[in-house]
């Protein structure tokens, strides 16, 4: 990985009843890190030194959100296994399994346990999102099956859930403005959106359909429609919908100073889709105000 690079693995997922969700990144280089920003600010930064396992509940039992970050020391990565202080994913072949041992941060509250995720086919596609090919993105797993057991909270759940990653070569203010990432099932796979905004101005925009054996297809998307930005931090917030048809949503997530995740309902290729949603603000992120905010609950440990 190159100076001021960076490498996230990402992870979603809900419960049958959808009364309780579970999001984890782990990331190498963290890039919404404002000790990574403020090191590159003086010199190209070494991503290891920059590592992170995020993690966010909701639901019954009480809303928790950890994002520690961590020197290269804390660090251990193998081609089966990545590990980041007390907490973890490893790889046996069948099953990515995570196992966290974190604290919330400014009101600390432990989150520690085991998550496995049962993939039941993988994907091969994985384009660039910048015009220069600098970063890049493959939805690993689409289609899995989650099992969490945490002892603190004391929860226990299961559904479906999601597997992907990120990595590129320098960070993603620079090349990026905003974006909108948005992916739900279908009756026979899932539709996933990525909607960019380059730096320069110019636009991609991903619609592909994957079917349940990994298959990925593109599509023309719908229009892009406005959603009410959020309560707090006032994030704008777009996705795709069939004319004729409604676009809402459901659940606010996440209500941070540049970034939102959210659960919308909208019509994609002739069905509703209840869909996984985040919007990712980079103009704001840049801002002196938003990075002095952020270790507050950001804090950096050894």
């Amino acid at each position: 990985m190159p100076r001021d690079g960076y490498a996230w693995w990402y992870m979603d997922a809900y419960s049958d009843d959808h009364r309780h969700g579970l999001t984890i990144i782990a990331f190498i280089g963290s890039v919404f890190s404002p000790w990574y920003a403020w090191a590159r600010r003086k010199g190209s930064a070494e991503p290891r030194d920059f590592a992170c396992f995020h993690i966010v509940l909701t639901g019954p039992g009480g809303d928790r959100w950890a994002m520690t970050e961590r020197r290269a020391g804390a660090l251990c990565r193998t081609p089966d296994s990545l590990t980041i202080g007390p907490s973890g994913l490893a790889w046996d072949g069948r099953t990515l399994t995570a196992r966290v041992d974190e604290v919330t941060f400014p009101l600390p509250q432990r989150v520690r346990g085991t998550i496995r995720l049962h993939p039941s086919a993988a994907t091969t596609f994985q384009p660039t999102l910048d015009s220069h090919g600098l970063h890049r993105w493959w939805p690993i797993a689409p289609f899995s099956r989650v099992e969490v057991e945490l002892d603190q909270p004391g929860v226990r759940w299961s559904g479906p859930g999601y597997f992907d990653s990120n990595w590129g070569d320098g960070p993603l203010e620079d090349s990026f403005k905003e974006w909108d990432w948005c992916r739900g099932p279908l009756t026979d796979g899932a539709s996933i959106l990525y909607d960019v905004v380059r730096r320069d101005g110019s636009t991609q925009g991903i619609a592909i359909r994957i079917g349940r054996d990994g298959t990925v297809t593109p599509y023309d998307a719908p229009a892009r429609v406005t959603l009410p930005g959020t309560r707090w931090w006032r994030i704008r917030r777009e996705t795709r919908c069939e004319p004729g048809h409604g676009a809402e949503v459901a659940q606010t997530l996440l209500d941070a100073p540049f970034y939102a995740r959210s659960v919308v309902r909208t019509r994609l290729l002739g069905q509703a889709v209840t869909a996984m949603h985040e919007s990712l603000d980079l103009d704001r992120f840049r801002q002196p105000w938003v990075q002095a905010l952020l270790p507050f609950r950001v804090p950096r440990r050894g």
